[in-house]
């Protein structure tokens, strides 16, 4: 193989990210583009990488501080990714015809060097290559909005990037297939499919996620700080603690985490009682810095006796959301001698999931007897303990 060359696609609008340059977006204190450029920069065999984005940002791009020496132009894009690809070819000039020409999604800033290497050596062998990965969930056909049939997913695959062609394939593709003509391909292996020459697919990256909606972001900076390349900090991720508990008190029945539990008594309090909302509520309001759920809903003739704590967690969650702040994962902790939690547990976090518009698998909920200790494991009451995180607005997993 004489050599590897990278063209990063990244002219697209970004509009499931609601507009604006998604690629521009921060995440661990770089935009989604510099990590792209990064991981690309650090494959091994990659010798220059051309960026190709939108005319207004080229300036922008080419001016940036994290752009790696390897880059060797930005250069402006076109209507169609085809276009795009041609215009960062062509700026590559001239070069061997055992070349290896790899074009990569500038969305795609979880990539691995050692994908990258597999992608290249399977094109120099083969002629083309691309990265594939099973696909996990059952396939339905839909007709005027009816299921007709159920699709054997066996042999279907998902395609990723980056996708490699060595230049010589690409030079017969472009002869038989001008990127300027009429038919649009959806990726390069489109266009070698109609030119009737072999794709050879390699294993892919479940992690080689492609970021399309807001909540994508959440998801690349989880992985960049499991690899140690992004901390807490530089995410903006804020912590809160709350803690509230009541005494049992006259009357039923008992609401925890917004589910009804039939048959124990009410926890008293100005409110429904719901210590886990409260909780909730408490931790919230701490990770934004906005003070406790006391100051917000005052035991007293300003706060409605009976109110739902249900509408705590709304009136809460717009106080986070006007600080620019969303939630990102909640844990929470019950102490209860009495009733029996352990069967209400699931249901009490999807609860909570839905009023703070989250994913279940964003909020934990647990329970603990108390070890008869204090007033809890007396039987006396419910305490709840929780801990939220939350993260700037747009990159919260529940951002509107």
């Amino acid at each position: 193989m004489s050599g590897v060359d990278a063209v990063v696609v990244a002219a697209g609008l970004g509009t499931r990210m609601g507009g604006g340059d998604k690629l521009g977006q921060i995440v661990g204190g770089r935009p989604v583009l510099a990590w792209t450029l990064a991981a690309l920069a650090d494959a091994p065999g990659v010798r220059r990488i051309v960026v190709v984005t939108a005319a207004s940002r080229v300036g922008e791009v080419a001016a940036a501080a994290w752009l790696p020496a390897c880059v060797s132009a930005v250069v402006e894009g076109g209507a169609r990714r085809q276009d795009s690809v041609a215009a960062g070819v062509a700026a590559l000039g001239e070069g061997e015809p055992d070349d290896v020409i790899l074009v990569h999604d500038g969305a795609r800033p979880l990539v691995s060097p050692g994908l990258v290497a597999l992608v290249a050596a399977a094109a120099a062998k083969h002629g083309a290559a691309i990265p594939v990965v099973p696909v996990a969930e059952t396939l339905k056909m839909v007709i005027d909005g009816r299921v007709a049939a159920t699709v054997d997913r066996t042999p279907l695959v998902a395609a990723q990037t980056p996708q490699g062609i060595r230049r010589d394939v690409l030079t017969r593709a472009w002869a038989e297939q001008p990127p300027a003509g009429r038919a649009t391909w959806t990726d390069e292996a489109a266009l070698l499919e109609a030119c009737k020459i072999p794709v050879h697919a390699v294993p892919g990256e479940t992690t080689n996620l492609k970021v399309t909606l807001p909540n994508d972001l959440v998801r690349v900076e989880a992985a960049l700080m499991a690899r140690g390349d992004v901390t807490p900090a530089a995410a903006g991720l804020r912590v809160g603690f709350g803690d509230d508990g009541h005494p049992f008190g006259p009357g039923a029945p008992l609401i925890l985490g917004g589910v009804v539990l039939d048959g124990a008594p009410r926890l008293h309090g100005h409110s429904d009682g719901d210590v886990a909302l409260h909780a909730v509520c408490d931790a919230l309001l701490g990770a934004a810095g906005l003070g406790d759920l006391g100051r917000l809903f005052p035991a007293g003739p300003a706060t409605p006796p009976g109110i739902a704590s249900g509408e705590m967690v709304a009136a809460c969650l717009e106080r986070v959301c006007d600080a620019g702040y969303a939630p990102v994962a909640i844990d929470l902790t019950l102490l209860a001698a009495r009733p029996r939690l352990a069967g209400h547990l699931d249901a009490m976090a999807a609860s909570i999931a839905l009023l703070v518009g989250l994913a279940t698998d964003r909020v934990n909920v647990k329970a603990s007897t108390g070890n008869l200790a204090g007033f809890e494991g007396a039987g006396r009451g419910i305490s709840a303990r929780a801990v939220a995180v939350v993260a700037p607005r747009g990159r919260g997993a529940g951002a509107p």
